[in-house]
C-alpha cells in the first residue's frame, strides 16, 4: 500500500509539473545517475577461492577503457547541476530569500541521505567486527560501499560555491569556465610536466567547477541549445578528446586504473574537460527532441520517479554491488570466468540484475529519507549572525568528513570501518545544518531542492 500512495503522489507531481519547467535537465541528471551505477557495476571483478578477492575489469581487459567515454557521465551530472542552481537561486532571491537560507534548503537533500549511509555502515561495521568478521573484509566492504561519497563531496563543494560564482557568471560569462580550464591545463603541466607534487590537486576543484559553470550559461542562454553551437562543441571537444588520448599524454580509459601513472580523473585532466564539452554539446543537440518526448506523462513520470530518490539511489549502488558480492561468490551462484571472456560478458546480465533488485529494495527502505520533508528554513532573510555563522561551521563539518573519509585507503579503519576523525567531523556538521535550519522558520515547508521529484514551482 506505501508503494502504490508513493507511486500516486509521483504521477500526480508529473501531472502538476508547471509548463515552464525545461524537463530535458531532469531526464539528464536521472540518465548521468543510472549510467555511472551500471558503468560501476560493470567494472567490478571478484573472485573467490576461499577469500574474496577484487579488481577491476578495466585493469584486466584493457580493451573495456574506451567504454569509459560511455558510462563516465559524471560532468553531465555537474553540467544540469549548475542549470538547476541557477535556476532556484535566482528563483529564491526573487522570493526574498538570503544566501544562507538557500544554501540550507540547497544542502539538505544531499546531507540527509548521505548521513543515513554513513550511520547504518558505522554501526554494520560495529555489529560485524562485535560478531568476530575479518576487520581487512569489514574495512573493505566499507571502504567500497563508501566510494560514491567523493562525489557527494565535489558537488557539494560546487553547490557552496554556486553564489559567488553566479556572481562571477553574470559579470563575465563564459570566461570563468573558460579561465577554469586553463588552470586544470596549468595544473596539469605543474604534475606531470614539472613534477611539482600536490598542486594539482586543485583540478578537483577547478575542473567541476567549471563543468558547474557551463550549466549556469545554458540556464541563463549564454550557451544556447542550438544546433549552430551543439554541434561545433561536440565535434571540438570530441576532437581535443581523441588527440589528448590516442596521440597525447593522456589514459583512454575516463575512470582510474590501478598501474597506470595518470588519471584523468583524479585529480580531473584536461582530457576529462574534452570529454565534458563533447557531452555539454551532445545535451545541447538533443534538447528540443527530449523536451518534446517528456510532454508524455509516462516517461515524465518515470523521470519524475528516479529523480526523487536520485541521491538515495546514487550512494547506496556501491553497498549493492557488495551486499551482491557476498550473496553470490562465497555460495558459487556465480561462476568465475576471466574477466573480459563471452561468459563473463553473459553473466553480466544475471549479475546486474540482481545488483538491481538489491538496489531497489535499498532505494525502497532508505529513499524515504530523500522524500521526507525535513525541518527546512523558510523563505524570508537572515535574523542574525548564528544561523551565518552555523551553515558555515556545519558545511565546513561535513565537507572535511567527507574529504577524510574519501582519501581513506581500503583497509581496517576501527572501530566504524572508516576513520573515525572524519566520520565525527562529518556526523558533527551534519548536526550543526539541523540546527541552523530548526532555527530559521521551522514551520515552513521547501519546494526547492537539488535533485528532488519535480515540484510546482519555478527553478529546476
Amino acid at each position: 500500500m506505501i508503494v502504490i500512495s508513493v507511486l500516486r503522489e509521483l504521477r500526480r507531481l508529473a501531472e502538476q509539473t508547471p509548463a515552464h519547467r525545461d524537463r530535458h535537465v531532469d531526464l539528464l541528471r536521472a540518465i548521468a545517475i543510472v549510467t555511472v551505477v551500471v558503468g560501476h557495476w560493470l567494472a567490478v571483478h571478484v573472485t573467490y577461492d576461499g577469500t574474496l578477492r577484487g579488481d577491476s575489469v578495466l585493469a584486466l581487459a584493457p580493451w573495456t577503457r574506451p567504454s569509459t567515454w560511455l558510462f563516465q557521465v559524471m560532468p553531465v551530472f555537474f553540467l544540469v547541476g549548475g542549470f538547476a542552481n541557477a535556476a532556484s537561486l535566482a528563483s529564491h532571491r526573487e522570493r526574498g530569500g538570503s544566501t544562507t537560507g538557500w544554501l540550507l534548503r540547497r544542502t539538505d537533500r544531499l546531507v540527509r541521505p548521505a548521513t543515513a549511509l554513513l550511520a547504518v555502515l558505522a554501526l554494520a561495521a560495529l555489529l560485524s567486527r562485535a560478531l568476530g568478521v575479518d576487520p581487512g573484509l569489514i574495512g573493505t566492504a566499507v571502504w567500497l560501499a563508501a566510494i560514491p561519497l567523493w562525489f557527494l563531496m565535489a558537488y557539494l563543494a560546487a553547490v557552496v560555491f554556486t553564489p559567488p560564482m553566479l556572481a562571477l557568471h553574470r559579470r563575465y560569462g563564459l570566461a570563468v569556465p573558460i579561465m577554469l580550464t586553463l588552470l586544470v591545463g596549468l595544473g596539469d603541466a605543474a604534475r606531470l610536466g614539472l613534477r611539482i607534487p600536490y598542486v594539482g590537486e586543485a583540478n578537483f576543484l577547478f575542473a567541476w567547477l567549471a563543468v558547474h559553470q557551463l550549466g549556469f550559461a545554458w540556464q541563463d542562454g549564454r550557451l544556447p541549445d542550438r544546433r549552430g553551437i551543439a554541434i561545433p562543441l561536440t565535434l571540438a571537444g570530441l576532437g581535443a578528446l581523441v588527440l589528448l588520448t590516442v596521440l597525447g599524454p593522456y589514459p583512454i580509459s575516463m575512470v582510474a586504473v590501478a598501474g597506470q601513472e595518470i588519471h584523468n580523473t583524479s585529480p580531473p585532466t584536461l582530457a576529462l574537460m574534452a570529454l565534458a564539452a563533447t557531452q555539454t554539446g551532445l545535451a545541447l543537440l538533443v534538447h528540443d527532441p527530449a523536451r518534446r518526448w517528456l510532454r508524455r506523462l509516462g516517461p515524465w513520470t518515470a523521470v519524475v520517479t528516479v529523480n526523487s530518490v536520485i541521491i538515495t539511489l546514487f550512494l547506496w549502488h556501491m553497498t549493492a554491488a557488495v551486499l551482491g558480492v557476498l550473496a553470490l561468490y562465497p555460495t558459487g551462484l556465480l561462476p568465475q570466468p576471466p574477466p573480459g571472456s563471452p561468459a563473463w560478458l553473459a553473466l553480466r546480465i544475471p549479475w546486474l540484475l540482481v545488483l538491481a533488485l538489491i538496489l531497489t529494495v535499498l532505494v525502497a527502505v532508505f529513499g524515504r529519507i530523500e522524500r521526507r520533508r525535513g525541518p527546512h528554513p523558510g523563505p524570508g532573510r537572515a535574523t542574525g549572525v548564528l544561523p551565518n555563522l552555523l551553515t558555515l561551521t556545519g558545511t565546513a563539518g561535513v565537507l572535511a568528513g567527507l574529504l577524510g573519509i574519501a582519501l581513506a585507503e581500503p583497509g581496517d579503519h576501527h572501530p566504524a570501518g572508516l576513520p573515525t576523525p572524519a566520520l565525527a567531523a562529518y556526523f558533527a556538521g551534519a548536526a550543526v545544518l539541523r540546527l541552523a535550519r530548526q532555527m530559521r522558520r521551522p514551520h515552513q515547508r521547501s519546494s526547492d531542492s537539488c535533485c528532488a521529484a519535480v515540484r510546482p514551482g519555478r527553478g529546476n
